[in-house]
């Protein structure tokens, strides 16, 4: 729908459907398909249940990731004279990391993941897919740019943290890159991110509905302090 012509060739469909079909399911513990979760319990319907699923996932630091990656590596891009320069890469990244570029979070975008940690079966997936279609659109030196940063910015986490194993790429290290091939809008990433897991999203609502009890989370203060504090002086 996005092309004038709409036309597009095999390999783009076989790697949007695999967009669509890992996007869709990450299981419950993950932000959005547990709001979908609570939210149902509650009684109410689809809609409303999938509303709090996009609510969530609007959140920045649930959704987005792919944009984020995709800014990242185009800051990387703009700040190197050499994309294929593994000593230069590795200079930037460090300054990532010191929080002195890009965000100044600290953060290589796209590198770890809270669950996965050896690896992400989705980003084996995708990439090896990314690469057949960056080899048909000449993309191949975005490819291999990305994958520097993914094996360089792995071992630098690693030597900081100390960790028994190199953090792994997780699936928006690709996902970006891929929606860029497809002449995809940057705007869209999210709303095709969320059209995919939407289809989670009720799977999981189907479930709840059968459970027939309210999801109530217990609730413990932090504050250990006793005494009552008026509201003018908290």
């Amino acid at each position: 729908m996005l092309r004038p012509d709409q036309a597009y060739s095999k390999k783009e469909a076989e790697i949007l459907d695999l967009l669509l079909i890992i996007h869709a399911e990450h299981g419950g513990g993950n932000n959005s398909a547990f709001a979908t979760h609570v939210v149902s319990s509650s009684g109410t319907d689809t809609y409303s249940s999938i509303v709090a699923g996009l609510a969530s996932l609007k959140g920045p630091r649930h959704g987005g990731a792919n944009i984020k990656v995709s800014r990242m590596l185009d800051n990387i891009r703009e700040n190197i004279k050499n994309t294929e320069d593994e000593s230069e890469i590795k200079a930037y990244l460090e300054d990532i990391l010191d929080k002195k570029a890009f965000d100044k979070k600290g953060l290589i975008y796209g590198l770890g993941h809270a669950v996965y940690t050896l690896s992400d079966p989705r980003e084996l997936l995708l990439k090896e897919k990314a690469k057949e279609i960056a080899e048909i659109k000449g993309r191949m030196k975005d490819f291999l740019f990305i994958e520097r940063v993914e094996n360089i910015g792995a071992r630098l986490i690693n030597d900081r943290k100390n960790m028994a194993y190199l953090p792994c790429a997780n699936v928006d290290l690709y996902s970006g890159f891929v929606y860029d091939m497809l002449n995809i809008p940057k705007d869209l990433y999210l709303p095709i991110f969320a059209i995919a897991r939407t289809v989670g999203w009720c799977a999981h609502r189907l479930e709840q509905i059968e459970d027939e009890k309210i999801i109530r989370p217990a609730y413990k203060s932090l504050n250990d302090k006793k005494e009552y504090i008026p509201m003018d002086k908290r």
